[in-house]
């Protein structure tokens, strides 16, 4: 299997399928938490009868909370639409072996109603319309991932039964790019890299991080969709593969008070030829486009960090000196802005730093094209370089709690024009229920400092 095509035609499963080597095919979408979700279906029956008449899930996977509980405000599903289905369809140019797994493949799909027409609060369908939205300009948007996270020598049963608490990390010590302390972890991220590698990811690199276990993997780049239906599926096949290695792995934003796990987003843009265009003869090597997309994301990222950061743990990643950014600010490889210019000549790309290892990255994707996008259509001046520390500077600052997040992106006409007043209530409405159930829970926190003292 390992000599096949890692990227599969129906052609390639009927055959596969024949011989034996492939039995099971899993149909997936990503939920609003960045989650995989979907049926697995026998071989045989999904090339008979779901490449050609589709299948079907329950809407409210796209309108319950992370421990699936129904809730309301959701204009799409609710008991007062009676939970009805939506239409599963398998985009088949995205079927890929999933080695982790014995005989199977995977698949992504739309969703759909039973008209024909487009959920548009699914995230995938939310990029693929930014997607086009750069295309109708003659435009191909690409996009690269550095996503981090940390590795537990527990496994996720161990971890849930201690309530998350004294866990022991893969690495005792800051690893940071140690090739010493990330060779204790090897059998684990080799086997992660070698098989993603199989299913047709292209991983550039992996290196250890300042957290204890921390890591950091690295993949290509590729266009908009196709790069975050890669990242959904590391994220949930990573997990996996720790799970079956006895282990277990977090990629939630702040895990404790050291530092939190970053997913750093790398973004260019080049026509339907293939040139780039990020590259000009401006400040640093930009175009004039390049520096009007940037300053669109400047101004527009208050409004959207909701989809750059959609949990309540996402805020408190943002800290001053943590490597995360707090400041909205740019610069030429200046690691304490929010985006961080890098590359030279035709690779020059924006880094965006702001979301964290818990992010959806299709929400997250988008929410910057429409930032750049705002930049382009209003011909927005690139304000100055920040040198020094963005975090003693005078620059906006980012929301500092989801409730703030929540409520500029509710109210604001960027999100509305760019995805919809639809879809701005949904996610909206999914920091509120976030926040509700937040606010009614009584922590460790509370308990410590009140059982006796207060």
């Amino acid at each position: 299997m390992r000599n096949g095509p890692a990227r599969l035609s129906i052609h390639n499963l009927e055959g596969l399928v024949g011989e034996d080597d492939i039995d099971t095919v899993l149909v997936v979408f990503t939920d609003m938490q960045g989650r995989l979700q979907g049926k697995r279906f026998d071989a045989r029956h999904f090339l008979a009868e779901v490449v050609e008449n589709d299948t079907e899930g329950c809407s409210y996977l796209l309108a319950v909370d992370v421990d699936m509980n129904t809730v309301a405000g959701y204009e799409m599903s609710s008991w007062e639409t009676g939970y009805g289905d939506f239409v599963m369809r398998p985009d088949l140019r995205t079927m890929r072996l999933m080695p982790w797994h014995r005989k199977t493949v995977v698949c992504q799909a739309d969703l759909l109603w039973e008209d024909g027409s487009a959920v548009p609060a699914a995230p995938r369908q939310i990029l693929k319309n930014q997607a086009a939205r750069l295309a109708e300009r003659g435009w191909v948007g690409l996009v690269a991932t550095e996503l981090e996270f940390i590795v537990f020598e527990n496994s996720y049963e161990d971890a849930w039964d201690r309530a998350y608490r004294d866990l022991t990390p893969a690495n005792r010590y800051n690893v940071d790019y140690s090739i010493l302390g990330t060779s204790r972890v090897e059998p684990l991220l080799g086997r992660i890299r070698r098989e993603m590698s199989d299913a047709g990811m292209w991983v550039e690199s992996v290196k250890g991080e300042c957290n204890f276990g921390q890591h950091e993997m690295a993949f290509r780049y590729d266009e908009l969709v196709t790069k975050a239906d890669e990242h959904a599926l590391f994220k949930t096949g990573a997990k996996e593969i720790a799970s079956q290695e006895g282990c277990s792995i977090t990629f939630m934003a702040k895990y404790n008070e050291r530092e939190g796990n970053s997913c750093h987003i790398h973004l260019s843009l080049r026509d339907r030829s293939g040139a780039p265009l990020f590259a000009g003869d401006g400040q640093h090597g930009m175009s004039e486009l390049f520096e009007q997309f940037l300053a669109g994301m400047l101004a527009c990222t208050a409004d959207l960090t909701l989809l750059l950061a959609p949990n309540i743990n996402s805020y408190k990643r943002f800290a001053d000196g943590s490597f995360a950014p707090t400041a909205l600010a740019w610069g030429r490889d200046n690691r304490t802005c929010s985006f961080r210019i890098v590359g030279h000549g035709e690779s020059i790309r924006v880094e965006c730093r702001v979301p964290g290892g818990d992010v959806n990255p299709y929400l997250a994707i988008a929410a910057l094209v429409a930032g750049g996008l705002y930049g382009v259509d209003n011909s927005l001046e690139l304000e100055p370089e920040l040198v020094g520390n963005a975090y003693t500077s005078g620059a906006p600052r980012l929301p500092r709690t989801i409730r703030a997040a929540a409520d500029r992106f509710g109210e604001s006409e960027v999100a509305k024009q760019a995805f919809g007043t639809r879809v701005v209530e949904h996610y909206r409405n999914m920091a509120e229920v976030e926040l509700r159930n937040f606010e009614s829970t009584v922590t460790d926190w509370e308990r410590f400092r009140s059982f006796e003292r207060m």
